[in-house]
């Protein structure tokens, strides 16, 4: 008879396992041709949707002079555009521009493949048992 699994265990491991993961990911994000806290920003513009600078601040828990930096970097690089908001004037709206897609889109590609291949000899019962820890993974996220 085994041992009762505590959540405390699980989420030690998943931590664990996620640090590992994300390290060896952001390898594949050197391709890029643009820092960690760049992507991130446009990462965040890209999937979730167009925002303003404060918005994208709290989603990066950065403040906002930090991310006015971020935005001029990757609206120079062509990647991010700013119009007026259409509510207010005084605010700016921030989206990806389609580079800034089409080069966020190839970093998850990068990232996908890397973690595939590193996949690539796992059984279909563990492959099987990955998607469904994966599944919970998102659940518990959501």
């Amino acid at each position: 008879m085994s041992d009762t699994v505590k959540p405390q265990t699980v989420a030690d491991k998943l931590n664990s396992a996620m640090i590992h993961l994300l390290r060896r990911a952001s390898r594949e994000d050197r391709a890029t041709g643009i820092g960690r806290a760049q992507l991130s920003a446009l990462s965040v513009l890209v999937f979730g949707g167009d925002t303003t600078l404060g918005g994208l601040a709290d989603a990066e828990h950065v403040r906002p002079p930090t991310m006015t930096k971020i935005v001029s970097a990757l609206e120079h690089g062509g990647l991010v555009r700013k119009e007026p908001s259409p509510h207010d004037r005084r605010s700016v709206r921030l989206s990806a521009t389609p580079a800034g897609r089409r080069l966020m889109q190839a970093a998850r590609r990068r990232r996908i493949e890397a973690l595939a291949a590193r996949l690539e000899g796992l059984s279909q019962r563990d492959l099987d048992t990955l998607d469904r820890a994966a599944s919970l993974i998102e659940d518990a996220a959501g």
